[in-house]
């Protein structure tokens, strides 16, 4: 099993503060648009360096849609913010109509996402955003792991020309991969070969499933891992080739199970190569509050709960 180090922990959500400021500095037609959270999406340093293209649109989110889809029309890109919840579910009429029917250059960046929002509770856990997003024609799902691929992904997004959905999130956790990657839309990222076992994981589940790869190891069973940050569009040809070697799966994310990536993974096996397959996510159900890593446990989301599903996939084949 590949060992990886953990250079230090840091919220997702930082890693987008820091991409857009970058931004901000390299290309005068990116404009960010908030929703009265500039400090929970950490969008300070791009307002204090270009407050001429800072707007804060208040507590009025569809309106920041149509705003944002309206500055595509003169060129500019727009980034917007708020929390995940906000971003998808109480826009969704908007987004729809204004930005994906019509292929806008608009990038979406939702924050506190999933579970580890932790005490704010069920209404603004989104558990369901990814699958509203997928849905949608011309839109691209994005769900970085850590704090340097949030960074790398919000640069790289400014590079693709139509919507584009990126989900990050609150917590602090370990940021492992490395600084200055090359961050490509659609193209998975191999964590570790193995013969064994395939295991599919994105965003904040990605670093628990190298731990549950560990702990396999020590019980033999040699687990492939994969990180699919771009959910669609989906690497299918990497799902593929790993589980005709592996002959099982598991896919492990902070959403729901009806949706997901799981779901995603499941139609690309079902037409290429039908395998065992088990789902390691939220489980029809809405969350609830409490501390982040509670939750997680809770809800079959730990590292332990991705070693089970790995050996029972495994016993499957």
């Amino acid at each position: 099993m590949k060992k990886y180090t953990i250079q230090n922990e840091k919220d997702t959500r930082s890693g987008f503060g820091a991409g857009l400021a970058e931004l901000g500095k390299e290309k005068e037609n990116v404009v960010a648009l908030c929703a009265d959270l500039t400090g929970s999406l950490k969008m300070n340093e791009f307002q204090d360096n270009h407050p001429e293209r800072f707007f804060q649109v208040g507590v009025a989110e569809a309106n920041m849609m149509g705003i944002a889809a309206g500055l595509t029309i003169g060129g500019k890109i727009p980034f917007t913010g708020t929390f995940a919840n906000f971003s998808t579910g109480r826009v969704y009429d908007q987004i729809r109509q204004s930005i994906a029917y019509s292929e806008k250059n608009v990038k979406i960046c939702a924050s506190h996402a999933g579970l580890t929002l932790g005490e704010d509770g069920a209404t603004h856990q989104i558990l369901e955003d990814i699958g509203l997003m997928k849905m949608l024609p011309n839109m691209v799902v994005i769900n970085p792991c850590d704090y340097n691929q949030t960074k790398a992904a919000t640069k790289a997004i400014a590079n693709h020309v139509g919507p584009v959905y990126l989900r990050f999130g609150r917590p602090k956790v370990p940021n492992f991969t490395p600084e200055d990657q090359n961050f490509e839309i659609g193209k998975a990222v191999m964590l570790n070969e193995g013969n064994d076992v395939t295991i599919i994981t994105t965003g904040h589940l990605v670093w628990k499933a190298i731990e549950a790869g560990q702990i396999l190891a020590e019980q033999g069973i040699d687990a492939e891992i994969i990180n699919i940050h771009t959910i669609k569009p989906l690497d299918t040809e990497a799902i593929v080739n790993s589980v005709r070697k592996t002959r099982c799966v598991v896919t492990a994310e902070e959403h729901q199970i009806s949706g997901g990536l799981g779901e995603s993974v499941a139609q690309c096996l079902a037409q290429e190569n039908p395998a065992p397959m088990e789902f390691v996510g939220v489980k029809d159900v809405f969350g609830e509050s409490g501390k982040p890593e509670e939750l997680m446990e809770k809800y079959g989301l730990s590292t332990t709960h991705i070693v089970e599903a790995a050996k029972k996939a495994y016993n499957r084949k």
